[in-house]
């Protein structure tokens, strides 16, 4: 990936040389190691990115602990940054918070022991182990301290609002500054709250009096700046549900029976913005908490309610009591303070609570979760049944003592209200993402430390509101007698929002559409391919529990075997059309089942509108087709993702060869049937969201993968995989390598020059891997889409050739936490087994279980290959000349059928002679899943009988 960028921060000079003058040997001339200040203005995903390769980088060309500094202010997202790292790298993290000196305010300088921190790294630096303190903020103190040793903490990371100061940046190797966030979140807000009247240094000055004189100098001596622009989100959310606890003392002894309690008390309390009304919703407060020493702060009263559930995002940070007495300062007004008092017990992702309101004067049973499923399951295991409350304690505390009313009246506002009906509607526009480029310094136009990434972000969320139906969408479509759920539609929202606030809104869309129009709710998401669509329906249906049915169920298989997965001609829509009218009137009705191995139906699913499923969701690139969105509820356009990385990856590879193209040249070329077909009926959407979210470059997608060829044995595998879930499937596949001409090479060949397209079952998928490699771990996203055999011949018009070429089979073995995979390269003696999964200590398990200790790589399979070839047997490309002349039969096949896709030709085409290169290989992969097929069942039926046979002589015995 970002290779340039990371050598161009590279240079000789750093912490190293301060005490020591430079060498003048051959060896240390020829190194260059260490980070100079060079400003990288970047995201927070492509942040993380590059800081984990430039730690790679130093680590290698230097001796000794590498040192970084993430600095940033309070709520920017520097502990996740640091959190994230440390997960990849196995590194230590020295967080600032534990060097407090008293029970002052943690963000004051004054505050922080410094020459305590300045020992413990110089330790560190010159190989002593150190120890390092431990505070217990609700002890307000001090408790014991920690045991670092030298030999473990190749790299230590500084994490805290002062981590660039002064005193510590001559030990550091990379500092690195993290602004926006909710930082710059709660200043929007109270900008919106208070009006133009007050600057925004005003601003600053009051609510983060310390951030201007003490921490924003010191963010500017960083080399790797990240603008965060990630706020609350719903993509993580907890779910909870809480009902009165009538029997405190017994559902005590129940639930915290020999298991170990935690006790807290917080103080929490709402502010009301100054320029409030009687009547202003809660959801423009400000909630603060307070535990021990520490304040919490979020946004309002954020929660979605579905059903018995309470949905809430991550959206508390932590603040110091100068924010709160600046808030205060500012006109900002306590309306509502109570008590808290909790007693729980934590096992894994689950929360069971006992929490008392002073107020109310009541015990209430709580239980929290990231799952729904959990959770709902934990209940009714306890014998719980509710009844369920819904309101949050503030809403109660609010009906029994009613709202304070303010000192003086509101301020009459000059501006008549418009009517729904009044508002005016923007004329649509074509929804594009811009390509995640770095920022050069002289072309932020304001103080970078003030300009995160969403400069532009709404602190109060838009509203939903219905208008009669407009006859011109809805093109004379009726599906029956008129009633009053036909007699409202939703307004389209006039701007469009980001993943987080997009995924909020749809949510408020549907519940807003179930109280006026009742069940069912049928909702559209419609968006090129790897924009997020199945993403963003999968996560609203984890909130509202609803059925989510992808428009592949939908496709003819005779079109699918000719790779027209992006001609709308290559849907079922009479059978999609009968399924839609049969759910909106609440019909039972057959939805279809694609094999997508097969490339063919395997069968039908029975679909009916409940009350457990009165929405459902239709996804799919042509979801918002007029002939299909008509009969929907809610039309959501989802652009960016992948899809738009491809873009970026195109327009980076054509800068380093040396010519620029357009972003619309490229879709033009890339993506013909979305400019043509598909972006204009997004543009029509109800809701339009933009995902900037890189799943390529985040951490978030990222699976750890082990690569060994030792052999195992199959039974082996089926010991550390569960055998209630374990599933298995065969793949054949061809991997073609694309590189764009003109790029400059550096030797041999590599993954990272490439962009690799797999044909798999009659199908084409990009497969984005920029993986890191940690130790024998290969870190990389689990990003894979499948594209139009049009897409790769776009690529192959814009420059890009084919140089590669890997075909092979795999069996694939998983249980939902780990996936094995065994794959057979062509002309590789050895099989090569990979270990894959989200959580990294689960794949190390699994591989000492089979033991692989010691067995691991970390090359790629087109390194493996080039490595084994002879030099005599290459080809200009470097691969083997036999495989040569089959890639380019490939090649050619590609090209004329993705040139008859995308234009617009007759339907009917004549039989290529090329296509028996394809059909052979889908009769190879037939023969090999027949021979998988036997071999599962008689490993099967020898395991049986050996298992029965050692039973028998257990019992004989």
């Amino acid at each position: 990936m970002d290779d340039q960028v990371v050598q161009r921060v590279l240079q000789e000079g750093g912490r190293d040389f301060y005490q020591q003058q430079p060498s003048t040997s051959a060896a240390s001339s020829s190194s260059p190691s260490i980070l100079q200040s060079l400003p990288l203005h970047v995201s927070f995903d492509h942040g993380y990115y590059l800081l984990v390769k430039s730690i790679q980088e130093l680590r290698s060309k230097k001796d000794g602990v590498v040192t970084i500094g993430i600095g940033g202010p309070i709520g920017s997202g520097k502990s996740s940054l640091s959190e994230k790292v440390a997960s990849v790298i196995g590194c230590t993290v020295m967080s600032m918070d534990n060097y407090r000196t008293g029970v002052d305010d943690g963000h004051d300088l004054d505050s922080i022991d410094f020459d305590l921190l300045v020992q413990n790294l110089e330790d560190l630096i010159n190989g002593r182990d150190t120890s390092t303190p431990l505070f217990a903020f609700q002890e307000r103190r001090r408790i014991g301290s920690n045991v670092i040793k030298s030999i473990s903490s190749g790299v230590v990371i500084v994490d805290g609002t002062y981590a660039l100061h002064a005193r510590l940046r001559s030990l550091l190797d990379i500092r690195v500054a993290v602004v926006g966030g909710v930082h710059f979140s709660l200043l929007s807000k109270v900008q919106y709250d208070i009006g133009e009247s007050c600057s925004l240094d005003y601003l600053i000055d009051s609510i983060f009096p310390l951030f201007r004189k003490h921490i924003e100098p010191d963010l500017h001596h960083a080399q790797i700046r990240i603008n965060n622009s990630f706020v609350s989100s719903f993509r993580e959310p907890i779910y909870k549900i809480k009902c009165k606890s009538e029997s405190q003392s017994g559902h005590a002894a129940y639930i915290f029976h020999g298991k170990e309690a935690q006790f807290d008390n917080f103080i929490e309390m709402y502010l009301r913005p100054p320029s409030a009304s009687e009547e202003a919703r809660i959801n423009d407060w400000i909630k603060v908490r307070q535990s021990g020493i520490k304040y919490y702060l979020s946004l309002g009263d954020q929660r979605i309610v579905d059903k018995n559930y309470i949905i809430r995002p991550r959206a508390e940070f932590e603040v110091g009591r100068m924010t709160l007495g600046g808030l205060l300062a500012l006109g900002y007004t306590v309306v509502v303070s109570y008590k808290r008092a909790s007693t729980s017990v934590i096992d894994g992702n689950l929360s069971v609570s006992l929490e008392t309101i002073d107020t109310l004067g009541e015990t209430y049973l709580v239980l929290r979760g990231t799952s729904r499923k959990i959770v709902g399951t934990e209940s009714s295991r306890m014998g719980i049944t509710g009844p369920w409350i819904t309101k949050s304690y503030l809403e109660m505390i609010l009906e029994r003592q009613g709202v304070p009313r303010l000192n003086t009246p509101p301020l009459l506002s000059s501006v008549t209200p418009v009517t729904t009906q009044e508002r005016l509607i923007a004329a649509p526009k074509p929804l594009r993402i811009a390509p995640n480029l770095v920022t050069r310094f002289e072309d932020l136009p304001q103080p970078w430390t003030r300009s995160p990434t969403k400069s532009k972000m709404e602190p109060v969320m838009a509203t939903w509101h219905f208008i009669p139906p407009n006859p011109l969408l809805s093109d004379g479509y009726v599906t029956g007698p008129p009633s009053s759920r036909d007699n409202l539609q939703l307004a389209p929202m006039p701007d469009s929002y980001d993943l987080d606030r997009g995924l909020l809104l749809a949510v408020q869309a549907i519940q807003a559409l179930l109280e006026n129009k009742g069940l069912p709710v049928v909702v559209g998401i419609g968006g090129p391919s790897g924009s997020g669509k199945t993403s963003l329906a999968r996560k609203m249906a984890n909130i509202v529990g609803c059925e989510v049915i992808s428009l592949e169920s939908y496709y003819k298989p005779e079109q699918t075997k000719d790779f027209k997965y992006d001609d709308f001609s290559s849907l079922d829509l009479d059978l999609l059309s009968k399924n839609i009218d049969d759910i909106r009137n609440c019909r039972r009705t057959k939805v279809p089942v694609f094999d997508l191995e097969t490339g063919a139906r395997s069968g039908f699913k029975e679909l009916e509108v409940s009350e457990d499923c009165g929405v459902v969701i239709f996804e799919g690139i042509y979801a918002l087709h007029p002939d299909i969105r008509r009969r929907l509820d809610l039309w959501i356009a989802v652009v960016g993702g992948v899809h738009s990385h491809l873009i970026s990856r195109v327009q980076r590879d054509k800068s380093r060869a040396g010519c620029f193209v357009s972003q619309n040249e490229i879709m033009m070329t890339v993506f013909p049937i979305f400019q043509q077909h598909i972006e204009p009926h997004l543009v029509e959407a109800h809701l339009k969201i933009r995902n900037d979210f890189d799943p390529v470059l985040s951490p978030e997608s990222s699976l750890f993968v082990l690569k060994s060829n030792k052999q195992v044995a199959y039974q082996d595998i089926l010991k550390i995989l569960d055998s209630s879930k374990i599933c298995s499937s065969v793949q054949n596949f061809i991997d073609i390598y694309l590189r764009l001409s003109g790029i400059p090479a550096n030797g041999q060949l590599t993954e990272g020059d490439c962009i690799r397209v797999r044909i798999c079952e009659g199908r084409f998928a990009l497969l984005i891997r920029e993986p890191i490699r940690e130790g024998n771990f290969i870190i990389q996203p689990k990003v894979d889409f499948d594209i139009s055999i049009s897409t790769v011949a776009g690529l192959l018009n814009l420059g890009y050739q084919a140089v590669a070429y890997i075909e092979a089979s795999a069996c694939i073995y998983q249980d939902g936490k780990i996936l094995i995979e065994i794959d057979h390269l062509q002309d590789v003696s050895s099989p090569y087994l990979q270990i894959k999964g989200v959580n990294k200590e689960t794949v190390v398990a699994a591989g000492s279980t089979l033991k692989l200790d010691g067995s691991y790589t970390t090359k790629s399979y087109l390194e493996i290959i080039l490595e084994r070839l002879p030099a005599a047997e290459r080809s200009s490309n470097g691969i083997h000349s036999q495989q040569a002349a089959r890639l380019q039969e490939l090649v050619e096949y590609i090209q004329s059928q993705g040139s008859s896709s995308a234009s617009e030709s007759s339907p009917s085409r004549e039989a290529s002679p090329l296509e028996g290169v394809i059909e052979e290989m889908q009769s190879r992969i037939k023969r090999l899943e027949r021979w998988q097929a036997i071999n599962t069942v008689l490993w099967t039926f020898l395991m049986s009988a050996f298992l029965g046979y050692s039973l028998y002589q257990r019992k004989r015995q």
